[in-house]
């Protein structure tokens, strides 16, 4: 997913924010940020308090992977733990047509095997520090676009202060986000230490890693070994990492507490039925329609030639995931019971801001953002297409959009930068310019040609962009010449044109350079109006709903995830499915029944070499009641005392609607069993040094 103690805490934390479906209830449900975790509710359920130095152990264990998965230190070396579709592509970056690493694996025997991972970033959290003053009265008294580009501006100098402290050393990579949370409530600065020199230890072979493929995905029972060890360096030279997670010596049991430290991506719990009524009926269709036709057109590419499946693998798994994720988020939203209960809390909560005479002005606040609804409606197709690019498919654009923007942003003062590019000068930005991963020519042009027939007709064959991109030509004549045109490919060029600034990109002929410059007009101008007209109106009204949920319930609730490290609380536990218990553990005895020689059930022959050293009652895979979404990949599983007990790398089918709300009777985390990896590590791939750097470490 490349997801009973007392009912007054659950009901107490969920009054304010979330929608408590029937059934089973869970205390310190949610997903908690580490400065606002939910102590009484912990001590009430479990008799767990963190003090002060576990956390900071948890938040400077746990980290960030590049790409929107998590991870953590295991060893005090910079060994690095995630999941292993969370690292595909450096795995298939660093293979070739004739050693596939993804089909063969790898194994570092000693450091200097170790192969750096290209665009590869490992994000430490060390500080939290809060901004919301600053923020408040940089938008104070404005409306509409100039709120947001207000607080846009001052975002980006309190980023840029930060990133920029003297304190920090010539060798230290710092990176600084200012987050909101509570719809724009709360602001926090989130100030990272990035490691962006990243090399690749072990990666399992695909085969074992995603078996069961596709159909398995989203689903339970599981038997899959999605692990990979990275390790962080600076000046050349492993990280010490002070701090690290601990594998623990003993499985979890069923009932036991388990505790993920990861990075939810986006969920909209706080969103509100407007909101989710536009994505029921408009974004989600729209999307899954798209994914479906670019699922078949990668396919039939894939299936021509053993080149064509590896170039194009990464691509097709990241579709078919987000077609299932976005699938399993749609019928979450179409659950009428599900959605009824949601429009009863919003009920609630307005009813609630009426009958306080200080929060009556904010009744108004859901019309104002249902109408925002409506507005986005009409220019959603064209906002899509040019400032979404969903025309032109291919990282030759994305990296021509970014050469464009970081150009005409460095050749301003940072006081005269549009405040919505403010982070195009960034090293975020320089990162995806200069990756080295070569696009293929021959899929990049079936891609851009498909995105340019769909963008011609969506506008319509009229339309001035379409006539502007296309003229007369067919879709695929013109990505066939702009793809045997373009020089983006060669990263010795793109680190030219980087440097050259403004005058090397206005003066450039490439094509994609062209089409960037040219599309640059129509998308501010759309962006602008996506910022007058909707997310202005969003926000503004989305902070007076969050003071109506405050002077309800303080701030006893969590906050919506944003990508940035939160706690979940939960046990090991199975759950009921059709009138079917399921089982909360796999174990390699059921690993071995189920495999076939189908491609999505075959085993390496690693594992079949393996299976006399192997225990067949060892558990592989296990469920738990942790809150998870996307993001979560690669999350450590810890117990109190943080050792590691497992390693996220999936939810269940019903996880899927956590993107909305929590459903504690069916949602599910799925996780690799931590003794099992150790135990695969020895016995299956015979890796000595890493199992001695590991076990050193317990």
């Amino acid at each position: 997913m490349n997801v009973a103690r007392t009912f007054a805490a659950r009901t107490t934390l969920c009054a304010a924010v979330c929608v408590v479906l029937p059934g089973a209830v869970r205390a310190a449900e949610g997903l908690w940020t580490l400065d606002n975790l939910p102590r009484a509710e912990l001590e009430q359920a479990w008799g767990f308090a963190p003090d002060p130095a576990w956390i900071a152990k948890v938040m400077h264990a746990s980290l960030r992977v590049g790409g929107g998965c998590s991870g953590s230190f295991v060893s005090a070396n910079g060994l690095a733990m995630t999941n292993h579709h969370c690292i595909e592509a450096c795995v298939g970056h660093l293979a070739t047509p004739s050693h596939d690493l993804l089909r063969l694996g790898f194994l570092a025997s000693t450091e200097a095997d170790e192969r750096r991972c290209p665009g590869l970033a490992l994000d430490r959290l060390d500080a939290i520090t809060d901004v919301t003053a600053r923020i408040a009265r940089a938008g104070q008294g404005r409306t509409g676009g100039a709120f947001v580009e207000a607080r846009h501006a001052e975002v980006s100098r309190i980023e840029s202060a930060c990133a920029n402290d003297v304190s920090r050393t010539a060798s230290t990579a710092i990176r600084c986000d200012v987050v909101s949370l509570y719809g724009g409530a709360v602001n926090h600065l989130y100030r990272y230490h990035r490691f962006d020199d990243v090399r690749l230890v072990f990666a399992p072979e695909v085969d074992i890693a995603q078996f069961g493929g596709d159909p398995d995905n989203f689903n339970f029972p599981r038997h899959d070994l999605d692990v990979a060890l990275v390790r962080a360096y600076e000046d050349d030279k492993p990280v010490r990492s002070a701090d690290f997670f601990r594998f623990a010596k003993a499985d979890a049991e069923p009932g036991d507490l388990t505790i993920t430290s990861g990075n939810p991506g986006l969920t909209a719990r706080q969103a509100t039925v407007a909101q989710l009524e536009r994505l029921r009926d408009l974004d989600d269709p729209w999307q899954l329609a798209r994914l479906a036709q670019q699922r078949g057109l990668v396919a039939r590419f894939a299936a021509e030639s053993a080149q064509h499946a590896r170039v194009s693998r990464e691509e097709l798994d990241g579709i078919e995931n987000d077609y299932k994720a976005r699938s399993g988020e749609l019928l979450a939203l179409r659950d009428p019971d599900a959605f009824a209960i949601r429009r009863s809390a919003e009920l609630a909560l307005r009813s609630f801001a009426g009958r306080q005479e200080a929060l009556q002005s904010a009744v108004g606040a859901w019309d104002a953002i249902a109408a925002a609804q409506k507005n986005w409606g009409e220019f959603a197709m064209r906002h899509r297409f040019t400032e979404g690019a969903q025309g032109m498919w291919t990282p030759y654009f994305t990296i021509a959009r970014a050469l464009v923007r970081a150009a005409d942003a460095r050749a301003r003062s940072p006081a005269q930068r549009p405040a919505d590019r403010a982070d195009a000068a960034a090293g975020s930005t320089l990162q995806t310019v200069l990756s080295p991963a070569p696009p293929d020519p021959a899929f990049e042009r079936l891609k851009l040609a498909w995105s340019l027939g769909q963008l011609r007709e969506w506008l319509g064959a009229d339309d001035p962009v379409a006539r502007q991109l296309l003229g007369r030509d067919a879709p695929d004549a013109v990505a066939a010449r702009w793809v045997a045109q373009t020089r983006l490919g060669d990263i010795a060029w793109r680190r030219r044109l980087w440097a050259g600034g403004k005058a090397a990109i206005d003066a450039s002929d490439d094509p994609f350079i062209r089409v960037a410059r040219l599309l640059e007009p129509e998308s501010r101008a759309l962006d602008k109006r996506y910022n007058d007209e909707v997310e202005a109106v969003e926000r503004q009204n989305a902070e007076r709903i969050a003071h109506v949920r405050f002077a309800q319930s303080g701030l006893r609730a969590y906050p919506d995830a944003t990508f940035t490290l939160r706690l979940s609380f939960g046990v090991v536990e199975g759950w009921q499915e059709h009138g079917r218990r399921i089982a909360p553990f796999t174990t390699v005895r059921g690993l071995y029944e189920r495999a076939t020689d189908t491609p999505a059930l075959r085993l390496p022959p690693t594992w079949r070499a393996a299976q006399p050293r192997l225990d067949p009652s060892s558990r592989m895979n296990f469920a738990t009641s942790n809150d998870i979404v996307g993001g979560n990949s690669g999350s450590p599983v810890i117990n109190r005392d943080a050792e590691i007990v497992g390693l996220v790398f999936d939810g269940n089918i019903h996880s899927l609607g956590g993107a909305f709300w929590w459903d504690p009777r069916r949602n599910r985390a799925v996780a690799v069993n931590g003794r099992f990896i150790l135990e695969t590590l020895d016995k299956v791939y015979r890796a000595d040094r890493l199992v001695r750097e590991i076990e050193a470490s317990r």
